[in-house]
Parts: structure tokens; sequence; C-alpha cells
């Protein structure tokens, strides 16, 4: 099962990284497509910890990690981006990556063992994580960067895209969750009850 959170957590974050480079207009906002991605990131790492603990959340963003970044900068650089800005994103991605998760980590389990309702915890975690990530991210990122566009616009780009993965997280990320969570719980209890026979 590591292995393949390995892999979901480094496909998210690499398709994340190239569509961070591609910025669009929603409503009127600069965002980036990876506005829409990322808070995967979030719902796989929360069910992580909840499932299998806060040891094994943090040994799967361990094991993510290095595949992740070294990822991201060969697709960026391969997807005609200089070499110097795939790194620099790719970096960006891995100081983002790893102060925002492991926060994620750590409140999501706090907050969990504090209230009892299901829905808290990932809530507020990924309103937590996603602020710090973003902006981790986007200053590492783009601040006095090559690109003249996101070099501009990082800051406006990165609040509202904080704020519309939050959004996105409320809206379908958090209902998937639940869906998840009591899909796997009923696959725990079926696997623990044939154990048991």
């Amino acid at each position: 099962m590591r292995t393949y959170l390995v892999i979901a957590h480094v496909c998210i974050i690499v398709l994340s990284n190239i569509l961070v480079s591609i910025p669009i207009a929603f409503f009127g906002f600069k965002v980036t497509w990876a506005a829409f991605s990322f808070p995967l990131v979030i719902v796989a790492t929360d069910l992580t910890t909840r499932l299998l603990g806060k040891s094994l959340a943090q040994s799967i963003i361990t094991y993510s990690f290095p595949f992740a970044v070294l990822s991201s900068i060969m697709i960026l650089y391969f997807n005609e981006n200089p070499i110097l800005t795939s790194i620099r994103i790719g970096l960006a991605s891995a100081i983002a990556y790893a102060l925002g998760i492991l926060l994620d980590i750590n409140a999501f389990q706090y907050i969990r063992e504090k209230y009892s309702k299901w829905w808290i915890a990932p809530a507020l975690s990924t309103v937590v994580s996603n602020i710090i990530d973003s902006f981790a991210f986007f200053f590492s990122a783009f601040y006095k960067s090559e690109d003249p566009y996101m070099s501009t616009n990082w800051l406006e780009i990165c609040v509202t895209q904080t704020v519309i993965k939050i959004i996105i997280g409320f809206i379908f990320f958090l209902p998937l969750y639940g869906v998840l969570l009591n899909l796997f719980l009923k696959k725990l209890k079926i696997a623990t009850k044939k154990r048991g026979l």
C-alpha cells in the first residue's frame, strides 16, 4: 500500500508542478491550473494519516519527496522550460511540499484527537496546509524569477489560488474524503473480520 501512496503523491505533485506554469484567468482572477489538482495531495495525506497513522504518513512524504522533485524538474525541462526555471519550480515544490504536508499531518492528527467529528480535522488542516504550501511555493518559485508574468503577478496569483484551493477543497474534496474514508473503513473492517475467522 505504501508504494501506491508514494506513486499517487508523486503523480499529483508532478502534475501540479506542470500545471502551475500555465496561468489562466478564472472569473477574472489570475490563477494557474494547479489550483484544481493540488488539493488531491491533501486528501491523500489526510486519509493516510487517519487510516495508517502519523508515522507512516511521514514515511510516505519522505519517499515521495525526491521522486517528485526530480520528476518535476525533468518534465518541466523537457516541456521547453529553461533549466533554471525548471530547477527553481522543482525546489520550490520541495520546500512547499515539505512544509505544507508535514504541517498538514501534524495539524490533522492534533485536530483529529481533539474533535470527534470526521470532517473537522480535514477541513481545518486543508486551510492551514494550503496557506503555508501556496505562499512557500509561489515565493520560492516566482519571486524575482525569469518569467516576467509570474514574477510580477506571483502574489496576486498566490492569494487567489489559495482561496480557490480552499473552496475547491471544501466543496469537492472534503465530501470525497468522507466517501473514501467510509469505503476504506468498511474494507478494513471486512479484512479484520476475515482474519478473525
